[in-house]
């Protein structure tokens, strides 16, 4: 199976401050129903409050990202499927739930995960 990353940036989620309570239950719904499906790997939300690090080979930090890098916020999950079409369902139902697009992204395989 291949791992996918479906994902939004945080800006991306714009629904009502008063209408937050019933996105959050929604999208935990679909990731209990990805639980129990068994295709659920692990997601969450990048903590925008604390700030990146650049982190060398020998160890220094830096306060900063590669130029490149554009904002990187908002929700991700990775889910374990079978198919490209399981994939773009599990994004739709993410989607319907947080009320935004979702990016998907699919994961090289890994023989040694």
């Amino acid at each position: 199976m291949t791992k996918y990353l479906i994902s939004f940036p945080g800006p991306a989620m714009d629904a009502p401050q008063e209408d937050m309570a019933a996105v959050s239950e929604a999208a935990h719904s679909v990731i209990r129903e990805a639980k129990k499906a068994g295709v659920y790997v692990f997601g969450g939300g990048i903590n925008d409050k604390v700030a990146p690090l650049m982190v060398a080979a020998n160890g220094t930090a830096t306060n900063e990202t590669y130029t490149q890098t554009k904002e990187l916020d908002g929700g991700f999950c990775v889910l374990e499927l079978p198919s490209r079409e399981a994939a773009v369902q599990w994004a739709a139902k993410i989607a319907q739930a947080c009320r935004c697009s979702q990016e998907l992204r699919e994961f090289y395989f890994d023989p040694e995960s």
